[in-house]
């Protein structure tokens, strides 16, 4: 009998880490999870899932909420059950991370998840990688960290990707298309998205998600990442990533090979599938989810990206061209205006607006203290950054230019819009 894979689930309280408990539960007897990590946000939900799951060890980023975790742990047990450690502060999710689980799933969201992704790989762990943003802004420190094969995509158009690239050899691969749902204002013109509200930018068509990747889908941010992460994650150029708008998100991405045939994979607009094979790889659990249901007619829509009323995937490909702390300087500007704009302070098309004027203050001329190593000029013009992308040298980048590029881009992003600068850096 194969003996259980141990794991730990980082962001267990949000939505890829909820998921992940319901596919431990349906699993028994192949899933051990030895830690969880949350912001602290529900302390009850946290509390029950220590106990539900028998944890080891419980890391929450609030400091000011442990005891009452402690306390809610405690209220939830049984005579005679185990208590689980509980870990506080902003290092609590490292720690955890680091324990050398099996599977080390990372569905913190945001930059913030850098240092835990860090600690996964050094710990030797296979990284279940739903935090995107650990992987953007940290390039090729990450890509160095990890080992082949230690890195399991969790994003569906990624995971697709990596089911889809079973079909063939890496060298005959000619382009990755990656779908896109085109968000709640698919259709709509630049001049439609003047007016839009935070309420509106949160009805996403098929998923639900918290703010910022709501908000992220809403403005193709989002899909500018996962360009970004696919380049990262295999290899691939940019200019032979596609992305395609496909409502119904029933193919979650494809693979075009050189011969002309196009491999994609199929399935309901869900996580789980995702989910599990990030716990699982490369083995598939039973009965994850419903099939297509291919005895029913439907229709398959796909369209064009308009970059003219969403223009920030081509504003992704190009700090993704110019690696190096240009990915962490459009993701930290990008959180701090999706914030702004649920406050109040700028309207919709201020958030890529803005995102894309921090970027080119960065491509001008970014402090000396940033992590950018320039590298001459580009047929485009203009001072470039090191490429990060894959295989190159590690040391263009270090956790501390990524933490001081974080630092630049949130405060100019805060004066740009009028907000007082902090100061503050995620990762």
């Amino acid at each position: 009998m194969t003996p259980p894979r141990t794991l730990t689930l980082l962001g267990s309280t949000g939505s890829i880490g909820t998921q992940a408990e319901q596919i431990v539960l349906a699993n028994p007897g192949a899933f051990v999870v030895r830690a969880l990590s949350a912001a602290g946000s529900d302390v009850v939900q946290l509390a029950r899932q220590a106990v539900a799951l028998r944890v080891e060890q419980v890391a929450v980023a609030r400091e000011e909420v442990a005891d009452e975790l402690t306390r809610a742990i405690a209220d939830l047990s049984g005579p005679g059950d185990r208590r689980p450690e509980v870990l506080a502060g902003p290092e609590a999710a490292v720690v955890v991370a680091g324990n050398g689980a099996d599977v080390v799933l990372n569905g913190i969201t945001g930059s913030i998840g850098l240092r835990p992704t860090l600690a996964a790989l050094a710990a030797g762990s296979t990284l279940a990688l739903a935090n995107k943003e650990s992987l953007i802004v940290g390039g090729s420190l990450v890509t160095a960290a990890a080992a082949p094969g230690q890195i399991v995509p969790v994003d569906s158009e990624h995971s697709a990707i990596a089911q889809c690239l079973r079909a063939g050899r890496a060298d005959e691969v000619r382009r990755l298309v990656l779908t896109a749902s085109g968000g709640p204002f698919r259709g709509r013109s630049r001049s439609d998205l003047a007016e839009v509200t935070p309420a509106q930018a949160l009805r996403h068509p098929n998923f639900a998600m918290g703010r910022v990747v709501t908000t992220n889908s809403a403005t193709l941010v989002n899909k500018g990442l996962e360009v970004i992460e696919a380049h990262l994650l295999f290899g691939i150029p940019f200019a032979d990533i596609e992305v395609v708008v496909h409502p119904q998100q029933q193919i979650h991405s494809m693979v075009e090979f050189h011969d002309g045939s196009t491999i994609a994979q199929a399935g309901p607009p869900r996580m789980l599938v995702p989910i599990a094979l990030g716990l699982s790889w490369p083995d598939r659990l039973p009965d994850v989810d419903v099939a297509s249901d291919w005895s029913t007619a439907s229709t398959w829509e796909f369209h064009p990206l308009d970059d003219e009323a969403f223009p920030a995937v081509r504003l992704a490909r190009l700090v993704g061209e110019d690696g190096g702390t240009h990915p962490a300087v459009y993701n930290a500007a990008n959180e701090i205006c999706v914030d702004a704009f649920h406050d109040g302070t700028i309207g919709f098309l201020d958030i890529v607006d803005t995102v894309a004027r921090v970027v080119e203050a960065h491509r001008a001329g970014p402090p000396a203290n940033d992590g950018a190593r320039v590298s001459g000029e580009r047929s485009r013009g203009g001072p470039a950054v090191e490429s990060a992308g894959h295989g190159n040298d590690p040391a263009v980048l270090s956790v501390e230019d990524v933490l001081a590029a974080d630092r630049w881009a949130r405060d100019r992003a805060r004066e740009m819009i009028g907000l007082s600068s902090q100061g503050e850096s995620q990762p």
